[in-house]
């Protein structure tokens, strides 16, 4: 199927022709006619398949003659940076129409952004904070004819659900709700009855699994060993590009500074960095400047790297399901891609936890001089104790002892002695 016969507009056409696109994703071929019916969706498609052209293409079509006079969608993302990836993509297809979109983050002087408002505006990208503030100071959402939730599943993860709930009752009755996922939830699935109607369900893939371009590997190595072996693996396999992610911000930092021993180039973005900060090191990531970008699973979310290569977990995540999420920013829109992670005895029982969500065997290999010491054994023993949970074993109890009583008033019998 091609783009013109899901019924784009010629200026449209041009536009994501001259971006390179040659054919829709599944979730474009399939979102993109209901968003032009007007029909509430619940989409669950992973990361990098295409759905942010999946519902701002045919929004940007509706909104092409609206001039801008009021607020038609609202956009809302869990991070600054994804906030920033959206606007940018929706100005790269809106580049031959009229559409006015703003940018709606903290960081930025919240007065200036009133008076962009009241100058006339088409689409909003938001993040949840910065919307409610906007509310609380009177932005009219009366005309809003789109609402769509982008990465709904981090969106929950990070905390915003009261966000989502003050923002969604000062809607129109009669807007449209569009809900997209990487992964598949209790939280989504609750979120989606509150907020959707008579919903389409679009599922384009396996619930939460990854995507069949990227190849996954594990490397079992000792702890002490993980960062000499992650900057052997980026050296010895010349990465241009690669990923990291750590579990904490401690790890990231430690990290940086070893592959920096290295005469890596190394960036870092996590919590305790300016958003400032974040973006000009995310930029010059995107430029080539900084070979290796170290970064925390909050801090990388909305990462979009156009043909990013490598992605290494130094660490694996704490929630299963953000496994999906961060092998996601390689193999994008059907390009191939790697996914390594490098376990240690730590985490064995985790990266099985991670192949029961996407339901399949990750291989698990050894790197000649970096194999695991096999007389090393975990220090928190009670832990391990613990972890029989994960062979569930139903004990049975041993059967009481039965007692029988007594009768005291029975009569004993008589003797020859008695007789006398």
């Amino acid at each position: 199927m091609s783009f013109k016969k899901l019924g784009l507009i010629e200026p449209l056409l041009l536009a994501i022709q001259e971006l390179g696109y040659k054919e829709p994703t599944t979730i474009q071929q399939r979102a993109i006619p209901l968003v032009m019916q007007k029909k509430d969706i619940f989409a669950t498609a992973q990361t990098g398949t295409g759905k942010t052209a999946a519902f701002s293409l045919p929004m940007i079509q509706r909104f092409r003659k609206n001039n801008a006079q009021n607020i038609k969608a609202l956009i809302l993302s869990p991070t600054r940076e994804l906030a920033v990836q959206i606007e940018q993509d929706i100005k790269n297809y809106a580049k031959h129409l009229d559409i006015k979109t703003l940018l709606l983050v903290s960081g930025k002087d919240i007065n200036t952004q009133r008076k962009n408002i009241r100058a006339g505006v088409d689409i909003i990208i938001a993040t949840p904070g910065r919307m409610v503030e906007m509310i609380e100071q009177n932005t009219d959402l009366s005309h809003l004819e789109i609402f769509v939730l982008d990465e709904a599943d981090r969106m929950l993860d990070m905390g915003f659900v009261k966000e989502i709930r003050k923002i969604h009752p000062v809607l129109p009755k009669n807007h449209q709700t569009l809900l997209f996922s990487a992964t598949f939830s209790d939280k989504v699935r609750k979120l989606s009855k509150l907020i959707l109607k008579k919903p389409v369900f679009i599922e384009t893939s396996k619930k939460n699994s990854t995507v069949d371009t990227i190849n996954q590997i594990a490397y079992m190595v000792d702890t002490d060993k993980k960062a000499p072996l992650c900057a052997y693996l980026i050296g010895s396999r010349n990465f241009e590009q690669v990923l990291v992610f750590t579990k904490t911000k401690q790890s990231a930092d430690f990290l940086v500074d070893e592959l920096k021993k290295d005469g890596l180039k190394v960036g870092v973005i996590h919590g305790d960095k300016t958003k400032a900060n974040r973006l000009k090191t995310l930029t010059q990531f995107r430029e080539g400047k900084i070979k290796v970008l170290v970064a925390t699973d909050i801090a990388s979310r909305g990462l979009d790297i156009e043909e990013l290569p490598y992605v290494i977990n130094y660490e694996l995540p704490s929630v299963p399901e953000d496994y999906v999420h961060r092998v996601g920013r390689t193999g994008r829109a059907g390009r191939t891609g790697e996914a390594i992670s490098l376990i240690d005895i730590y985490e064995k029982y985790d990266i099985k936890d991670i192949e029961k969500v996407i339901g399949q065997k990750i291989p698990k290999e050894t790197v000649e001089g970096f194999e695991p010491d096999p007389n090393i054994r975990r220090k928190d023993v009670d832990e391990v104790k613990l972890k029989s949970e994960h062979k569930k074993t139903d004990k049975k109890r041993p059967a009481k002892k039965v007692y029988k009583k007594v009768n005291s008033t029975k009569k004993r019998k008589t003797t020859k002695r008695d007789a006398k």
